[in-house]
């Protein structure tokens, strides 16, 4: 006998599924990175001649002398599949929301293995403008360093909001 919490549990993982194979089959990703030569002080981060101010980035990139700065973007594929769901389908819009932040992140990851295995490097941890001092402003001089418009097609707000929605750029330091 089945209990409407089974039902329950079908159902979500059924749209979970579905969810997950929208995005799977409907994203293009698309990455950038760059190395630069860098130099770490107590408040900030020079790269390229471009300071960023942040007692913790400098924290995280202690003892670097080089960063690798990148941009990944699931796409304008992925806005689409959200904003076209949830005209008719909130929960599935949510699904599909939480399966392209996951999506992004996996992309994250396989930059960050390609890096490893291309330059033989062991990298930090991925620091992203936004996170504890790094104002979200710093995105812009992220995006003059990487021409991310031009190159991939990732757009910046007014107010340091990526467009399309599941883009994301960071600093690794590289060992």
């Amino acid at each position: 006998m089945r209990t409407s919490s089974s039902l329950d549990d079908k159902r979500v993982n059924e749209l979970v599924e579905k969810a997950a194979a929208a995005v799977e089959d409907g994203v293009f990703p698309k990455t950038l990175y760059r190395i630069f030569d860098c130099e770490v002080a107590d408040d900030g981060v020079n790269i390229a001649g471009v300071t960023f101010k942040s007692k913790h980035l400098a924290d995280n990139l202690n003892g670097c002398k080089r960063v690798v700065i990148f941009g990944a973007t699931l796409g304008t594929e992925c806005d689409r599949l959200i904003n076209s769901a949830a005209a008719t389908d909130v929960a599935l819009a949510m699904a599909i929301q939480a399966a392209g932040a996951c999506k992004i992140e996996e992309v994250c990851d396989e930059l960050e293995s390609a890096i490893i295995a291309e330059h033989k490097v062991k990298l930090r941890q991925r620091f992203s403008p936004g996170y504890y001092d790094l104002d979200i402003s710093a995105q812009k001089k992220v995006f003059d360093l990487l021409e991310l418009t031009k190159r991939i097609g990732i757009t910046l707000t007014d107010t340091y909001e990526m467009l399309p929605t599941k883009s994301v750029t960071a600093f690794i330091g590289i060992e």
